[in-house]
């Protein structure tokens, strides 16, 4: 049944008289609700992560996004309440891209065999979360082995929500969608569009023939080094927004002018330079901006070591998607020959033996697990070192507390004091600040009613009434479990 489809109705009118609007006859309401797309917030509301949104009709259900809650205990745990809905009743998910808060959930949804769907996602998508999903459930064995070996568990044994096994099963669920063509899961209709952020992230337009909606996921900058800028968000009845910066502006510094200042005075202290490095998308871009410092002479050459299996994965992922991305063939070979990989962990512990001046690259970004634990505990305690972080730092993380200025972290058990400087760049964010997201959005025709996503309350809010002063759209701000029908 259409929106403007007029319906035979039992009014004031009399029977079987007209009614122009199904708003002011019950029966045509009834029939709506029950056949009529709707869509579910399972995550992604009162928090940046976890991004999980139902979309279903009377014959369909998908997920878009499936991601992993981080960041404070309380929301660690909802990964373990799993999803109101049974695998075997959805028809497929949609994934926005490969970051975990956005996939990480995939693996535990599909480990027990019931899903039959379909992941759709782009193809440097499906070629990043190859690496990222085992990765993710290698970190929650460890994570779990630790917690048993020290004891700090409750549970006895502690269990990691999925294993690395699980991970790498999970994608043979994946295909490659190409961009702003069709794809038909059931009765709905899902068209990806390029958004920047990372490599393959894009924004997923959904439609069951009548009414339709658009889901932002995470929109890049504008002005990128390396990826091509975000295409206009395709028009729908309702948009799903994200505020990860909704109620920020990014500095106006230059972001590569700012990771040289900082390099330089920590080299000049004689000191290690630390980056908590997001795995997918940032540390690729800090290569991009090192290689080009160094090859200007706006830094001394000093050993570059990239400490993280995934990234030097991922920026291999990168390299070898050329129409994915903005950079040139010479800057691809200055990204791969700037640094030194690290893959084992024998590499990674010699390191932690070495003496400055150098920079370590390692994940993860916010300081939340990886190798970078382990620099940090060798390096925080010097006031020659710097701990660089480039990016959001969700609330309860590692980085969260060291970029507000903790002056000790736990890291495995032990507290750490913090005598390192600590410093983050805002201008290398790729995610696009509240002004930017409405700028993009000024190329969508209006919709009838968006819901802001994916940002602390106060972003969200923020972005709530952006949208509702600069646009004069009809926003709203959902709660954990809200059901609208599109």
């Amino acid at each position: 049944m259409g929106a403007s489809t007029h319906t035979q109705c039992v009014s004031s009118h009399g029977v079987g008289a007209t009614a122009p609007d199904r708003r002011h006859c019950p029966l045509a309401l009834a029939l709506h609700y029950n056949r009529a797309m709707k869509i579910t917030f399972y995550g992604a509301t009162d928090t940046v992560t976890g991004s999980r949104f139902l979309v279903e009709t009377d014959r369909t259900k998908i997920l878009v996004d499936c991601g992993l809650f981080q960041g404070v205990r309380a929301l660690r745990d909802r990964n373990w309440e799993g999803l109101p809905v049974r695998p075997s009743e959805l028809d497929g998910i949609a994934l926005t891209h490969a970051h975990i808060d956005h996939s990480g959930y995939i693996p535990a949804l599909t480990r027990t065999g019931v899903f039959t769907g379909q992941v759709h996602c782009t193809e440097a998508t499906k070629a990043l979360a190859s690496v990222l999903l085992p990765d993710s459930g290698y970190l929650q064995e460890e994570q779990a082995k630790f917690m048993n070996r020290m004891g700090l568990s409750k549970h006895a044994p502690a269990l990691p929500l999925y294993t690395a096994a699980n991970g790498k099963d999970a994608l043979r669920y994946f295909r490659a969608a190409p961009i702003n063509e069709p794809v038909q899961v059931g009765d709905l209709e899902l068209r990806f569009n390029r958004v920047g952020h990372i490599l393959g992230a894009s924004s997923i337009h959904v439609t069951d023939g009548d009414r339709s909606a658009s889901f932002s996921g995470d929109v890049g900058r504008v002005v990128d080094p390396l990826l091509l800028p975000p295409s206009p968000l395709p028009h729908a009845d309702v948009a799903v927004v994200e505020s990860t910066y909704g109620g920020r502006r990014h500095t106006k510094v230059d972001p590569k002018t700012a990771l040289g200042e900082v390099v330089r005075r920590t080299i000049e202290r004689g000191g290690v330079l630390l980056i908590p490095a997001f795995a997918v998308g940032r540390t690729q871009m800090l290569l991009h901006y090192l290689a080009e410092l160094t090859n200007e002479a706006a830094i001394p050459r000093v050993p570059i070591y990239l400490d993280s299996p995934m990234a030097i994965s991922a920026t291999e992922i990168l390299l070898q998607h050329p129409y994915d991305h903005a950079l040139s063939k010479a800057q691809c070979n200055a990204i791969a020959d700037i640094a030194i990989a690290t893959r084992t962990t024998d590499e990674s512990k010699a390191i932690t033996h070495r003496k400055g001046p150098m920079i370590i690259m390692s994940a993860s970004g916010m300081a939340t697990g990886g190798r970078i634990l382990h620099h940090l505990k060798a390096r925080l305690g010097d006031k020659r070192n710097t701990v660089m972080f480039a990016g959001f730092q969700a609330a309860g993380t590692r980085g969260e507390a060291l970029v507000n200025g903790a002056e000790e972290i736990k890291i495995h058990g032990a507290y750490h004091s913090v005598d390192a400087e600590v410093v983050r760049i805002d201008a290398l964010s790729a995610h696009a600040d509240g002004a930017e997201l409405v700028d993009w959005l000024r190329q969508t025709p209006r919709p009838e009613r968006a819901y802001v996503v994916h940002g602390e309350p106060a972003e969200r809010d923020a972005m709530r009434r952006l949208l509702r002063d600069k646009l004069g759209w009809e926003a709203h701000v959902p709660s954990m479990g809200t059901t609208i029908t599109v």
